[in-house]
């Protein structure tokens, strides 16, 4: 670790002229040039001024007091136990470790059947929701839990911490490079969307869908046959696909929703002895540890789970602190091109 001494070495000057710099000492004369030498110094070290650390170290003791609980949403079992899901599982697995390394205890990990059991008390300071919520969940909650924060889905942000996925920007980019590569025929594979505020949930056209179609209306290119939805898993995924390879004119490429699904789709794909990218071209979304070991390796949408866990950690400490100003983050994604969009063969066949 730097110390003050180094700084002092290499920007020429006293020690107690960097420590009085570092620590923001009024009664301190100093011209602007050294004062910036010292700050830029100071900072390609990584040295933090002891002022900084002890309020650090203070907010951190105070922290660790706090008991944390994630709250999961969904009532599919496979979901809800991060184990067919790799998308929530990364996000759950980066509050984890932003809560272990924070010295955070971690306390609960929540079902939709703890909320509708009643089995709530006032043993947690802050709940991190993953995905969606009602208002009915929401009101037995808010009632034992001071602070909420919303990761992938955004409840009444007026009053509630978010952080959520820009879907239409992200679909957006990866419908617009299958169109650029010479796509005609695009069909999309994706997971039916609920939406409940009284507790009665109805199926709505979540934001993939609507960006989606949009983007294909713009160019022309929209066909209503080419959309199949179901649930976001991957077993849906083969199913879905499956009932889009019966059509006696299908698809030559999609957009899928989710890795997850589109796992699925590339094996309905291959028992029915057709080739990716060759037949089928394929380009997916959240771009998941396991989307670059597919075969062929999935061109993915990626969505920075583990940034989206860390933030919600961040979030929820803020409020600890005192912050009483709601925030909305929004995530930014990339498109990360691989084999399965047939990138390689569309741009050697346009250079011919």
């Amino acid at each position: 670790m730097a110390t003050i001494k180094d700084i002092a070495t290499l920007a020429n000057v006293s020690s107690s002229t960097v420590s009085r710099v570092l620590n923001n000492d009024p009664t301190l004369t100093v011209l602007d040039t050294t004062r910036d030498r010292i700050l830029k110094i100071s900072e390609e070290l990584g040295y933090t001024a002891l002022k900084i650390r002890k309020t650090e170290k203070q907010r951190v003791k105070r922290a660790a007091h706090q008991k944390i609980g994630i709250f999961m949403s969904s009532t599919d079992e496979e979901i809800v136990d991060g184990i067919d899901d790799p998308y929530f599982a990364s996000i759950r697995r980066a509050i984890e470790n932003e809560c272990m390394l924070r010295g955070l205890f971690l306390t609960r990990f929540m079902r939709v059947k703890d909320i509708q059991q009643a089995s709530l008390n006032n043993e947690l300071d802050g709940l991190i929701v993953l995905s969606g919520m009602d208002l009915l969940q929401l009101n037995k909650i808010k009632n034992h839990v001071e602070h909420i924060v919303f990761v992938n889905y955004s409840l009444n942000e007026n009053d509630f911490d978010s952080i959520v996925v820009d879907f239409n920007k992200a679909t957006c980019e990866a419908v617009k490079h299958l169109v650029k590569l010479g796509y005609k025929k695009i069909g999309f594979i994706g997971g039916e969307e609920r939406e409940s505020m009284t507790g009665e949930k109805q199926v709505i056209k979540g934001a993939r869908q609507k960006s989606f179609e949009n983007s294909l209306k713009e160019q022309g290119l929209f066909r209503k046959e080419y959309v199949f939805l179901g649930e976001y898993s991957m077993k849906q995924g083969y199913e879905l696909m499956k009932t889009a390879l019966q059509l006696h004119d299908f698809p030559e490429a999609f957009f899928v929703a989710s890795d997850s699904m589109a796992m699925g789709a590339i094996r309905a794909i291959c028992e029915e002895n057709l080739r990716i990218p060759e037949d089928i071209a394929i380009v997916s979304l959240n771009d998941v540890e396991f989307a670059k070991f597919a075969s062929p390796p999935l061109t993915s949408v990626k969505i920075y789970t583990e940034q989206m866990g860390k933030l919600g950690v961040q979030l929820l400490l803020d409020r600890f602190e005192g912050r009483d100003i709601p925030i909305k983050a929004i995530v930014p994604t990339k498109l990360i091109i691989r084999e399965s969009c047939g990138w390689k063969q569309r741009v050697k066949r346009s250079s011919l």
